[in-house]
C-alpha cells in the first residue's frame, strides 16, 4: 500500500538512516533535531548509542528500517555495502513500501546507482543518488555539498530534508548523475591534496613558518577547501579521519574505472591513488586524507 507523505511534516514522515559513521552520525542527528522520528541501523550498534540516547530507535536489519520508515537515507562504506543494504536478503528494495523514498548518499559507482533506481522504480519506490562533500566539518555544521541524480520530481520532494544536511544542493540530472559529479569532486581533490602537502613540506624545508605561509596562500589563487581546512590539521599532527584514506582509495578506484570506460587518461588521479595506496600499506588506511603529509615523512 502506498504511503502518503508530506516531507515538510514530521508527523507523518518517519525517517530511516543507515550508516552512523564519521559523517552519518552528525547527519542523522540533524534530522532528529528537526523533529522527525528516526529509525537507525548500523553494523556496529555502539556507533548509534548517542543517537538512541537522543530518541532514535535502533533496529537490527535494513529490512526493519524499510518496514518502519517511509524516507530512508544510506551512507555506508563501499559499493559492496550498498549492494547488501539495497539488494540483500534483508535489503531495502525487497522490503520497501510503494511510494517511499530511498536516498543513497554513499560515494558509489554510477552504474550501481542506475541499477538501484531501476529496480526501485519497478517496485514503485522513488530513489535518488545524492553523494556529499564537505567531510566531518560539513556534516557537523549541516553545510554539506549534495550532488543529486534521479528523477526531478523525487529530488523536489525530498529537497526539504536535504536542506537540513547541506547548503549547496544541486540537481545534476538523470539517475547516476550525482555519483558522476562526485567523481569529478574526488578527481579535483586528489591532485589538489598532493599540491597542498608539497606546499606545506616545501615551506618547512625552506625554513618558513608554515602557519604564517598559510595566512598568505589560503586566500589567494592557490586557495582551496583542503588548504584551508586540512593543512592546519597536518601542522598540528591531527590525522583523525574527517574522511578515511581507505574510502578515498575506493573513490579514486571508481573514478579510474569510469575514466577508462570513457577512454580518458587521468594521470593526476592515478598518481594520487598510488601515493595513498603506499600509505595504506604502511597502516594509514584508517587515517584522514590529510595524512598524505606523512608520505614525505616516512
Amino acid at each position: 500500500m502506498e504511503r502518503k507523505i508530506n516531507l515538510h511534516n514530521p508527523e507523518n514522515t518517519v525517517i530511516g538512516f543507515i550508516g552512523t559513521g564519521v559523517m552519518g552520525k552528525s547527519m542523522a542527528g540533524h534530522l532528529l533535531d528537526a523533529g522527525y522520528p528516526l529509525v537507525i541501523y548500523s553494523r556496529t550498534k555502539e556507533k548509534a548509542n548517542e543517537l538512541v540516547e537522543r530518541g532514535a530507535e535502533w533496529v537490527e536489519t535494513p529490512k526493519e528500517v524499510a518496514m518502519k520508515a517511509n524516507v530512508i537515507f544510506t551512507i555506508v562504506g563501499y559499493p559492496v555495502d550498498v549492494e547488501e543494504v539495497y539488494f540483500g536478503e534483508n535489503g531495502l528494495i525487497p522490503h520497501g513500501s510503494e511510494g517511499s523514498y530511498l536516498i543513497d548518499m554513499t560515494t558509489s559507482a554510477p552504474s550501481l546507482a542506475m541499477r538501484i533506481y531501476e529496480e526501485a522504480k519497478r517496485r514503485g519506490i522513488q530513489c535518488i543518488d545524492a553523494p556529499v562533500s564537505g567531510g566531518d566539518v560539513g556534516a557537523k555544521e549541516a553545510k554539506l555539498s549534495i550532488m543529486v541524480g534521479g528523477e526531478k520530481e523525487a529530488f523536489e520532494a525530498v529537497y526539504p530534508l536535504l536542506q537540513l544536511l547541506g547548503t549547496n544542493i544541486v540537481y545534476q540530472g538523470k539517475p547516476g548523475a550525482g555519483q558522476h559529479t562526485k567523481m569529478c569532486n574526488q578527481i579535483a581533490i586528489a591532485s589538489n591534496m598532493i599540491g597542498v602537502c608539497e606546499a606545506v613540506i616545501y615551506a618547512e624545508n625552506a625554513g618558513l613558518d608554515p602557519e604564517t605561509v598559510l595566512k598568505s596562500i589560503t586566500t589567494g589563487a592557490a586557495g582551496s577547501w583542503s588548504l584551508s581546512n586540512l593543512a592546519p590539521r597536518m601542522l598540528k599532527g591531527n590525522f583523525e579521519p574527517g574522511f578515511y584514506i581507505k574510502h578515498f582509495i575506493k573513490d579514486m578506484g571508481i573514478a579510474l574505472d569510469e575514466a577508462e570506460r570513457m577512454d580518458m587518461p587521468v594521470p593526476g588521479l592515478a598518481l594520487a591513488k598510488s601515493l595513498y595506496e603506499q600509505l595504506a600499506e604502511k597502516g594509514e588506511e584508517d587515517s584522514g586524507t590529510q595524512a598524505l603529509y606523512k608520505y614525505w615523512k616516512i
